[in-house]
Parts: C-alpha cells; structure tokens; sequence
C-alpha cells in the first residue's frame, strides 16, 4: 500500500519545532516560540472553521482538525484515531488564498470540492473505521490488503448516511488515489490488484460510474486474468457489507485477498520487477480524466439549473414588488406614491383638473381604434388533414399510390383525400400603458400627452371590451392618470414641475397592472420623456425596459424636447411639432402592437 495511509494507528513524530521545544524545557530555559508563517494565523482560523463543521460529516464532536502546510503523515489527509485528530495538507485547496476560504460559511465548500472530499474521506474514516490491525501484524501484506479494503467500505458507509457527499468524494479521488500509483509502480498482479482494490471498488460502492473506470478494468483483466478479478471483487463487495466494528471479517477479506494473488499474508507486501511501469498510473490517469469531464458536466447542469430557480425567485419577488406597487398607485383616491423614502412635506397632486374631449380628440380616438383593431387582426388559421374517403379535394398522386398498393395485395396506407378547414383566429386584446415625465424639462409637452393619453385610452376601450389601457405620471412619485379598466370620459390635466425620474416604478406598476410581461396580448409601453436621467435612474429604468421587451412587449420613446436621450431597446418617436403628437402616436402604436406576440 502508499507509504502515506489514511489511517494513522501510531501516534506522529515530532516536528523539528517540538523537539526543539522540548529541549528548551529540559535545560529550564523558556520555551522556544517559532516564527511564525505569515499565513499561519489564515490556516488556524480555517482549522477551527473544519472542526466547527466536522461534527456534521462525522457524526462525532470530539475530533479535532488541523490544517497547515504539509502534513506529519505525509499524506494529503489523514486521520489519527488514538488521538482523535484529522490533519489535512494546505496545498489540498489550491489554488485558493488562505485568506479567501471561509468553511464556517455554509456553501464556500463549493469552490475548493477536491479538499472537501478530501475532508469528508477522513470523517468517513472517524465515523466508519473503529477496527484496527494488530500491531504485530502492522506493515504485512495482509495489513496492505486490510487497509485498502477499507477505503471504499469507509465511503460506502458514509454514503448511506450521506448519499448527497458523493460529488465532493468524487472530486477527491484523484488526490487521493493518483499518490499511491506513480510512474514507478510496477505493474505486477499485487499492484494491479490494489489499483482495482482502489478504483473498481469505489465503483461498487456507488462513488465512480462504470464508464469512468473503464480504461482500469481494461488494464488490469489481462494481469490479473478475469476469473481472479472476479474473485477480487467478491471480496471488496463483501467488505462493504461488513460492519463498522467487525475486525475478525476485515481481516478475514484481508487474508482472503493475500490467498488469490497467492502473498504471503505475514510477510511485507510483493514487490515486482521493473514490467509495465507506468501502466497503471496512465490507466488511473485516464479513469481520472473521465471523473473530471463526468463532474465538469454535472457542474454546469446544477450551475444552470441553480441559475434557472434564481432567476425564478428573482422574477417571483419583482412580480410581488410590482403588484404592490400597482395597488398604491392605483387604489382609488390615493395620494401621489413615493416609491423611494423622501423628508419633506406629503407630495401634491400634479392633476389641476379635468375638461371636455374636443371633436378632434373624439374623431382621434375612433381612427385610432380602428387602425389599433386592424393592427391586432390575425389570419385565419388553416389545418389540413389526410384521409381515405371524401369530403376534402382528391390527390391524384395519393389515389395513384393506393390503387399501386391495392394491386400489389399490401393493405392500403395512402390517403388521397386533402381535405382544408379554416377557422378564425381570435384577435388578442390590447394592453396599452403610457408613463408620462413630470419633470419640469417636460412642462411644454404637458398639454399634448394628456390629450394623447386619453386618445389611447379611448381607443383602446373601443377595440375590444377585455383591451385595458392605464397611464401614471411619475417624477420622483407616481400619480395615475387613468387606471387599468377605466375608461375617461374626460381629458385629465396636469402639470409638469417636479423633479427626480421614477420611471422604473412607474414601468413596476403598469407592468402589473396591465400584464404587460403576459403573451396572448397586444402590449405596449409608450414613455413620453426627453430621457435626461441621472445614472442611477436609467439603470433601474433599463432593467425594466430590458424585462418587458424580452417578453415580447414593444417600448415607444416619445420624445417632445430637441436632442432626446432614450434608454436602449426602445424605439424612438421624436416629435417637432406636439399638436401631431396623437397621429404619430396612433401610426407608431400600430406598428408596434403588429410585431409584438
């Protein structure tokens, strides 16, 4: 077996620094205090944090771990059970600053899995391996053939307490394993058996797949034989099943596998010759790589999936904060909302009243209608069937093919009847939303967007009874104008004075009142505004802009001031002239609501 083994039954040597230590007791003198590493105080720390968290993998609170660079045992990993210890070598989380690793921090074990399954192997080994060798038989083959058996008995265990370990062990094994077979190994039958003791037993035991040991087994059958391997793995099976405490059986399955390769179980392990050196290395290194390419692909498919339920808690809790907003701001009665906490005096209302629809703005509102219902308009949907009789218009190629089949004695499967059935496609409803600036660069396009405003919602009231429109004036608050299923029967005035763009709540309230992010419908966001925002306004903005449009909903930007700056993925409407603000409306909307799904 490795010179290194997992397992420690001795107690260590001493380091350099503690015989030093003791000498200075000796001689009466003080202690002798070594210098420090400067990252020694990071791995104390980190120690500490793996000895918080052991308990959980191990099932026992007693044991302590220590990690630092390099280990007593030699080892990447060990665990002393006389002293309930685990230690563990730094170089295990590479590449990673001592200062970056946070073990006390549920979920930071993701980013170094290697050294976690190297810790979780040791804690199999806490919880698992209460059986030791007989000193006097310690360093023999049978001892070799006990100890490697227990490796994977050690993690199938665990496993049947914690199956969900199974990525992090997976990701160890390499660390582990690649350390006891080196290019030097000589590839001799006890040798290719310990490699399968190794590999093709972490298979049996559930922690590799079959395909990823695939190259091994293909190594070590013709050194073996295929009846040996068999044998073999009889006996690693048997280990498994094997309780935690049984030392009698494990030394039983031990003397049993020193039997098959024909060892002498009391004398030290076989050495062979120079052949095949390299072999086994090379195959475990295949077997490896296919671990790594196997976890890399599971990696990114839990990376993804974690991603997809983020975003989709993400989008619930915007869609509860939208909704929220929406009653605010369009509960009957209410005051302007503030979205944002701001000192002061409660805001005023910007509406200064209310007045009479002119004939224009009625004539405006019909045409618009119209041309927003012929915008909606779907065709007809078509579905053609097959069949062997009539009604339907008869293929000649079809009948030609039928007759051939007939002739031919074969059961007839042409059908050469085509037969076209139309249906009308209903007309999805309309959801319009207008957010209108407030601010005081936009008092001169006051008076042209709220006639606008109640030209589309008129209009949109009059293409179809389930089409909604609503409009809200934001500055740094928000105030509806019209709400979500209210028809104005009056044009509503305000005022453009006030100051801030809240335009990302206004969109947040719009969009859940109206389910502009809802297919099955014509929807459209128009934004009256010269866009001059600050920059942390625009980014709260966009991000609701960028939300409607990737579900399908069109953005118009209508801009009345000269040099206008719309967000992206909007479409810009630059008006000269705000009287014509209606009919270039209606023309944009139309176009939009045509395109949207």
């Amino acid at each position: 077996m490795s010179n290194h083994p997992h397992i420690q039954y001795a107690p260590p040597a001493l380091t350099e620094d503690e015989w030093a230590t003791a000498r200075w007791e000796d001689d009466g003198g003080p202690p002798r205090q070594p210098r420090p590493a400067p990252s020694a105080g990071e791995w104390l720390r980190i120690s500490a944090a793996l000895t918080e968290r052991l308990p959980e993998l191990a099932d026992r609170d007693d044991v302590i771990v220590t990690c630092q660079p390099g280990t007593r045992s030699g080892a990447p990993a060990a665990f002393y059970p006389a002293l309930a210890e685990l230690e563990m070598d730094a170089a295990v989380f590479a590449p990673h600053a001592p200062a970056t690793i946070n073990p006390d921090r549920y979920g930071d074990e993701e980013r170094y899995p290697a050294a976690w399954g190297a810790l979780i192997h040791e804690a199999a080994h806490a919880a698992h391996s209460k059986w030791a060798t007989p000193p006097p038989l310690r360093g023999t083959a049978l001892d070799d053939a006990a100890q490697m058996l227990e490796e994977s008995r050690a993690e199938h265990a665990h496993l049947a307490r914690r199956p969900g370990d199974r990525r992090y062990l997976r990701a160890c094994v390499s660390n582990l394993v690649l350390a006891e077979i080196t290019a030097d190994t000589p590839a001799d039958p006890w040798q290719a058996a310990f490699a399968a003791g190794l590999i093709l037993a972490r298979r049996d035991a559930g922690i590799l797949d079959a395909d990823e040991t695939e190259p091994l087994e293909q190594t070590v059958t013709p050194l073996l034989g295929g009846d040996l391997l068999a044998t073999l793995a009889d006996i690693w099976n048997a280990a498994h099943a094997t309780a935690d405490d049984d030392e009698q059986a494990m030394l039983a399955h031990a003397q049993a596998w020193c039997q098959a390769l024909g060892a002498d179980q009391r004398q030290p392990p076989p050495t062979g010759g120079s052949q095949g050196r390299g072999e086994l290395a090379e195959a475990i290194g295949k077997a490896m790589g296919n671990v790594a390419a196997n976890a890399a692909t599971e990696q990114a498919i839990t990376a993804a999936r974690e991603a997809r339920a983020q975003a989709k808690a993400e989008q619930a809790e915007r869609a509860r904060q939208c909704a929220k907003t929406a009653e605010k701001v369009f509960t009957p009665g209410a005051r302007p909302y503030t979205p944002n906490k701001i000192k002061g005096r409660p805001p005023t209302s910007p509406i200064t009243g209310t007045r009479t629809p002119t004939a224009a703005e009625k004539a405006a509102a019909g045409q618009l209608a119209r041309a927003l219902r012929a915008a909606a308009y779907r065709e007809r949907v078509a579905t053609v069937t097959a069949s062997a009789a009539p009604p339907g218009r008869l293929s000649m190629r079809g009948a030609l093919a039928r007759d051939a089949q007939k002739a031919a004695g074969a059961t007839p499967t042409a059908l050469p009847w085509i037969h076209t059935q139309r249906r009308q496609a209903p007309s999805p409803p309309l959801r319009i939303a207008i957010a209108v600036d407030i601010s005081g660069s936009m008092d001169a396009a006051a008076a042209p967007i709220a006639s606008a405003a109640w030209i589309l919602a008129r209009a949109t009231a009059l293409t179809d009874p389930d089409s909604l429109a609503a409009t809200v004036a934001y500055d740094r608050y928000l105030t509806a104008i019209t709400a979500p299923g209210h028809t104005p029967t009056r044009v509503t005035q305000f005022d453009a004075d006030g100051y801030g763009h809240s335009l990302a709540e206004a969109t947040d309230a719009l969009t859940a009142g109206l389910g502009l992010t809802q297919p099955g419908r014509g929807r459209l966001l128009v934004i009256a505004s010269d866009g001059h925002y600050s920059q942390g306004e625009a980014i709260r903005a966009y991000d609701r802009i960028k939300t409607l449009t990737d579900a399908g909903c069109a953005v118009l930007w209508l801009a009345f001031a000269p040099d206008p700056t719309p967000l992206p993925r909007t479409t810009l409407l630059q008006l000269t002239d705000p009287a014509h603000a209606a009919a270039a409306i209606a023309k944009a909307a139309t176009t939009a609501i045509s395109t949207t799904q």
